[in-house]
């Protein structure tokens, strides 16, 4: 989500985020993400967390096919394309500035039959939120978006609007400092969090979300 300045980085596990893309090959497509670090920062790279998402979804153990569905923080859009090829009609979302790239790769990597199933949309956590239909999505996907913590309050507000009693989040994170699990404990007042995969060569966790049903004031 957040933009950052361009910074050269001579250290060999950074080289592959200033290539200018990112081949993959996921729902028997080859995918060819165009990555910019340099004008947008870390929404224009695919991080690891994206490409874990997408195996889990390949997976097939969150049914896809006719779901609605909504990316937070999309970036190059890599899982939002995955979960269109694997069926889902799919709602990417991310800051205005990065609009116009993530456009581009999701017209670049979906075939025309797909074209349909996909808007690119802006989205800026907690703000503008009555855009989008409260509870009206089946399933809520988000790859590496819980590493600024001014972000945390907005992003969970965000969650709370998009999500049904029905919905299902699926979040997938490195959990690097104190403060991404400090963001699971507060989401763990609102919903039901599981971990449900993990990718111990990359160390990136998916967790599953459901809301919490109201308490009764009785």
């Amino acid at each position: 989500m957040a933009l950052v300045p361009y910074v050269e980085n001579s250290l060999p596990a950074l080289s592959k985020l200033h290539n200018s893309s990112a081949q993959f090959r996921f729902a028997n497509h080859d995918l060819s993400l165009a990555q910019d670090w340099k004008k947008l920062g870390v929404a224009a790279v695919v991080w690891d967390a994206a490409v874990v998402m997408c195996m889990y979804l390949e997976l097939g153990k969150v049914e896809l096919k006719g779901k609605e569905a909504i990316e937070l923080g999309a970036g190059t859009g890599l899982v939002g394309i995955v979960a269109v090829l694997l069926g889902a009609k799919v709602t990417i979302t991310d800051r205005e500035p990065a609009l116009d790239f993530l456009s581009a790769n999701v017209k670049a990597n979906l075939p025309p039959e797909s074209q349909g199933s996909v808007v690119v949309s802006e989205l800026s956590w907690g703000e503008g939120l009555e855009r989008y239909p409260a509870g009206g999505f089946d399933l809520v996907l988000g790859a590496d978006i819980i590493y600024l913590e001014d972000t945390f309050v907005p992003l969970l507000q965000t969650l709370e609007h998009l999500c049904s009693d029905d919905t299902v989040v699926l979040l997938a994170c490195k959990i690097r400092y104190k403060r991404d699990t400090d963001f699971l404990s507060m989401m763990r007042q609102q919903f039901g969090v599981e971990e449900v995969y993990y990718d111990k060569q990359r160390d990136i966790h998916i967790y599953k979300a459901l809301k919490l049903p109201l308490k009764s004031d009785l």
